[in-house]
């Protein structure tokens, strides 16, 4: 028998391996279909969502109001002693025009008919103006040292534009006489002016100051003066 002197041929094995990759592919893409079928068929799956917790608002800027400023309240002059033993001032007439001289010591008192009155709260540094039972005006006054004014009844006595008070030497505009002392005269004026000019008490209403006196400041007194008539009572309590 006579052998072949052909050399034996080579395998191929690349079909082989071809056919195992495209079944490996097509096992990879089967169960990439089937993993997602199974995703689509499960429950969905919840995502929190996120809640706000606060509420927003516009809120106006506030605005600032600057705060008056307090001065320190001036101090009384040396002139003017202020423990004097006899609290009242005696009225001297200075300007005789537009005046209404009333009773003078031991005199009856006026007499008046109208339906105005004056009151006098010492407790409260206050008057109060009526006319009938309307409040016509409301002032800040202010009284006598150590009890220094009087309580009780009393009128409009006089009118003196500008009454001298010679005991201090003090000048007393829009003066309003409402009761005597042996012959001194208590009454509503307007802060006494000293004899350099300089205004007494100024900044000082509402507090007791005066020597018996009721003061009140130059516009009231001046309208408490216009309106007053001789006779109008005056009542003063604590």
């Amino acid at each position: 028998m006579r052998k072949s002197t052909r050399p034996p041929q080579k395998r191929n094995f690349r079909p082989a391996l071809l056919v195992a990759l495209i079944i490996t592919v097509a096992g990879i893409a089967a169960w990439t279909v089937t993993s997602s079928s199974a995703l689509e068929t499960s429950e969905p799956v919840f995502i929190p969502t996120y809640v706000q917790s606060f509420a927003m608002a516009e809120i106006a800027k506030p605005t600032y109001t600057a705060l008056p400023t307090t001065t320190a309240l001036p101090i009384l002059p040396t002139e003017i002693p202020t423990n004097l033993p006899e609290p009242v001032v005696q009225a001297e007439i200075v300007d005789s025009s537009n005046t209404e001289p009333g009773a003078q010591p031991g005199e009856p008192t006026p007499t008046y008919g109208g339906n105005k009155y004056i009151l006098v709260d010492i407790s409260e540094q206050h008057m109060y103006v009526y006319e009938g039972d309307a409040l016509v005006y409301s002032f800040v006054a202010s009284t006598g040292m150590n009890s220094a004014t009087r309580v009780g009844n009393f009128s409009v006595l006089d009118k003196i534009p500008n009454a001298y008070g010679s005991t201090w030497d003090l000048w007393m505009p829009n003066w309003l006489g409402i009761y005597w002392s042996a012959n001194l005269e208590n009454g509503i004026h307007a802060l006494p002016i000293l004899s350099n000019g300089g205004q007494l008490w100024a900044g000082y209403l509402g507090t007791p100051i005066s020597y018996g006196c009721v003061v009140l400041g130059v516009y009231e007194s001046q309208l408490l003066y216009d309106w007053a008539e001789l006779g109008t009572p005056v009542e003063i309590q604590r």
